[in-house]
């Protein structure tokens, strides 16, 4: 009597630990693409404060420091804007992770909807 129940519920719990691998296995991607995005950022301004550092090493007149000044700017934009750059990817990462995610939660939904279906029948 219980049997169909059983067999529902039991296919459920697959389902459910399907997709809970498919969600781990997601977020590790997402977290994999989100570190190599930030790792590159990271590399592209070291590059450039390491280069302004260097050129500030070589200063000898004031003529020097005022071009420095300009320099000093430039990386303060260009770094502003790959940080920029660099907030966009990651919520496009993110933006990416959440759709899947819900594309994941979908089946599920439909699933629970037939279980809920099942025990309400079998109640009666």
């Amino acid at each position: 009597m219980t049997q169909p129940f059983d067999f529902q519920a039991f296919a459920y719990a697959r389902q459910f630990a399907d997709n809970a691998f498919k969600a781990q296995a997601l977020m590790l991607k997402t977290l994999e693409q989100a570190t190599s995005l930030q790792l590159g950022a990271l590399e592209q301004q070291s590059r450039s404060a390491t280069d302004f550092l260097l050129a500030a090493g070589e200063l000898r007149d004031a003529d020097g420091l005022r071009g420095l000044w300009d320099k000093g700017v430039a990386l303060g934009r260009a770094q502003a804007e790959q940080t920029v750059v660099l907030s966009q990817g990651l919520a496009a990462v993110g933006r990416q992770t959440a759709e899947s995610i819900g594309a994941l939660a979908q089946p599920m939904q439909a699933a629970n909807d037939a279980v809920a279906s099942g025990r309400k029948a079998a109640a009666k």
